[in-house]
């Protein structure tokens, strides 16, 4: 019974919040603008950075057996 009468409250409820009538729809103002034609040039001043960037691609450049360096900490022990 509680279950029926739960359905009935909750489709009552629905049934009532869709019947709402809303305010009449808002009209809203249209703004008109017009074209500017007008563009603006800039200048830009280039700069010549000849700055050089090594890629060390080979396994025995300096800086992959910089990075790969060993301790004595490392290396195995013999038992």
């Amino acid at each position: 019974m509680k279950t029926i009468l739960t359905l009935i409250f909750v489709l009552f409820i629905g049934v009532a919040a869709q019947a709402q009538n809303d305010a009449a729809e808002v009209k809203v103002e249209t703004v008109t603008m017009s074209i500017v034609t007008a563009t603006a040039e800039q200048e830009v001043a280039f700069k010549n950075n000849n700055a050089v960037a090594r890629l060390y691609m080979f396994k025995n450049s300096k800086v992959t057996k910089a990075l790969s360096f060993s301790t004595k900490l490392n290396k195995a022990k013999l038992a």
